[in-house]
């Protein structure tokens, strides 16, 4: 097995929404903001080169919507997933699993793209199986009001009419292979999934949006996008606690600094104890 990160390019999202009821006085200090209090993101993504198979973790915006729509996330950066894809060795057509965390357009944009003359949706991976699980799959394609702008259905329903959908079946499903697992979260959007690779003698725990960035490590640093932010806060707790215990190295989706790190128990809680990238830490 071999790990890959890979990078899809940044976007902004304002800092308030990110950190809920946090000040910005606080969050500030790990998380700067711009004049119209926007603050940088990854959209980091995880390839796990496994035996024959070929497993991508969410594919970041796409390429695929208006310049109207681009325009309310400041894209920015040269990174892009073809590119990243190529810097690792592989492209799209290599990809044979596409693992969706959840459906919020920017872990699954990637997933859709226009034919060549931009008169049908296609699967962007046609090699690729593409994997959701069935509660989130219900939840994402009958959209809550809140949720309803971050589940654009061009971006899920294409995956469906292909027939290359496949629905993992809860968290002891094992068709992602022995060394993955897979933890369901409810807190941020409801079954979104977290997968855990037992890598090298050690676990890292991709962190989709439980904990988007080493800033938000604090139990109570919840982002205002999250549908039940005191089952976030519950999340948290118990994975945090279980990183420090296990010594996990969680690997940020979001952070647009730090790709990963590991954490340790204090007398504040848990916090961050070392940043580092996959290859720094496995070479």
């Amino acid at each position: 097995m071999k790990l890959h990160t890979i990078h899809t390019g940044n976007f902004k999202l304002d800092g308030g929404a990110m950190f809920g009821v946090v000040p910005k006085s606080i969050w500030q200090k790990t998380n700067q903001a711009d004049e119209n209090n926007m603050c940088n993101w990854a959209m980091r993504c995880l390839l796990i080169e496994d035996s024959n198979r070929l497993i991508l973790i969410d594919n970041g915006l796409g390429t695929k919507q208006d310049d109207k729509f681009f325009g309310h996330y400041y894209l920015n950066g040269n990174d892009t997933l073809e590119n990243s894809l190529k810097q690792a060795g592989f492209s799209k057509d290599d990809v044979t699993d596409m693992f969706l965390t959840h459906l919020h357009f920017d872990h699954c944009g990637g997933s859709i793209k226009y034919n060549n003359d931009r008169t049908k949706l296609e699967t962007n991976f046609k090699n690729a199986t593409y994997w959701s699980n069935a509660e989130h799959w219900e939840w994402a394609t009958k959209p809550n009001p809140r949720e309803k702008a971050s589940f654009l259905k061009e971006n899920i329903l294409p995956i469906q009419e292909s027939g290359q959908l496949k629905l993992i079946d809860g968290e002891t499903d094992k068709q992602m292979g022995d060394a993955i697992t897979i933890t369901y979260m409810r807190g941020h959007t409801d079954a979104m999934m977290l997968p855990q690779i037992y890598y090298k003698g050690k676990t890292v725990m991709f962190m989709a949006d439980l904990i988007p960035s080493a800033g938000h490590i604090p139990i109570p640093y919840v982002m205002g996008y999250d549908t039940r932010p005191l089952l976030t806060i519950t999340e948290k707790e118990r994975i945090l606690n279980e990183a420090a215990e296990k010594e996990f190295i969680l690997f940020f989706e979001h952070d647009s600094v730090n790709e990963c790190c590991t954490v340790q128990k204090t007398d504040r809680g848990v916090r961050l104890k070392e940043t580092f990238t996959l290859e720094e830490y496995f070479g």
